[in-house]
């Protein structure tokens, strides 16, 4: 059976997909809709149900696979499911909710033996303790988490996918300039958004925790630095650098950072993040293009659309 992400505008679609989010809407004619943020494997797609009833919204909530007929439209240069019917799919129906989500293109045990091997490169003691510590204590979920719930490495694994590139841009860079801190540079990738496993929920129908609205990933890890320092009875400078890395990673106070970057490595880090997650979102839209044509509009990167060469495979 195909994905959502492979039908076409125009064509006929009968398919399973698992609610991501709904979201209640009141429309021009004072009646209720649900915005529908419906996924497979392959992706997610947005769907609009009109004229809903209460019942319907108690039933097509998140975390509920539905069976959907309908077509394939573009509203506004966006792609949508037009619905014109919907079930909540009986349990015989369909396989684990599992195999709705969409997954990192790399296995979970390869990317556990490289981040494995670029913390045993690390010299600095202190820095090397702290990182093993951390992600030892927030291993599963690290392996498991999006990196977030929209935007970019928003599947199961994205953000430990996130990271495997991050270290090899890290290693790349640090190689052209010496002068860099490597462990400072690998640990502060490891840990600039470890956090994610306390503010978001998990890998299936991703939302923001208590923590996460009201404290945020930055904060959080910081936080996470201090205890960990403690724990471990670590009272060197590096304690500090650690914590500057992750308050300024996402760059400039209006992107969310509470400090500039101030540290060399800290602005090394922000250039990859920023490079790693566009790249991301750029390959995924593109790869759902046809050569000679735009994409959709990419909200994140000020609503462009972008064009895909014919000479592209």
């Amino acid at each position: 059976m195909k994905k959502i992400m492979q039908y076409e505008v125009g064509e006929q679609v009968e398919v399973y997909l698992l609610i991501k989010s709904a979201s209640r809407g009141t429309a021009s004619n004072g009646k209720p809709f649900l915005t529908l943020m419906l996924q497979d494997q392959s992706g997610e797609i947005e769907a609009k149900l009109w004229d809903v009833s209460k019942e319907d919204e108690g039933n097509y909530i998140a975390e509920k696979i539905v069976r959907v007929v309908g077509d394939i439209l573009n509203y506004k240069g966006r792609i949508q499911l037009r619905i014109k019917q919907i079930r909540l799919a009986q349990a015989h129906e369909v396989p684990d909710i599992a195999e709705f989500v969409e997954k990192a293109p790399v296995p979970k045990e390869a990317m556990m033996e490289k981040v494995t091997q670029y913390i045993f490169e690390m010299r600095n003691p202190n820095i090397q303790r702290i990182t093993r510590h951390l992600l030892k204590k927030h291993q599963t979920a690290f392996y498991e988490y999006p990196a977030a719930t929209k935007n970019h490495h928003e599947f199961a694994s994205g953000l430990a996918y996130h990271v495997v590139s991050m270290l090899d841009l890290a290693k790349a860079i640090a190689g052209l300039y010496p002068s860099l801190d490597q462990d400072l540079l690998y640990a502060g990738v490891i840990l600039h958004d470890l956090g994610k496993v306390i503010e978001l929920s998990g890998p299936i129908s991703t939302s923001y925790t208590v923590e996460g609205n009201l404290l945020g990933h930055i904060s959080i890890m910081v936080s996470e630095i201090s205890k960990a320092a403690e724990e471990l009875d670590i009272h060197g400078e590096e304690v500090v650098v650690l914590q500057h890395i992750v308050l300024s990673h996402h760059g400039k106070l209006e992107w969310g950072s509470p400090k500039p970057p101030m540290i060399r490595e800290a602005e090394v880090l922000h250039h990859i993040d920023n490079l790693d997650a566009k790249m991301n979102m750029l390959d995924r839209v593109l790869s759902r293009t046809k050569p000679g044509e735009y994409t959709d509009r990419v909200f994140a990167l000020d609503n462009r659309m972008f064009y895909k060469p014919t000479f592209h495979q």
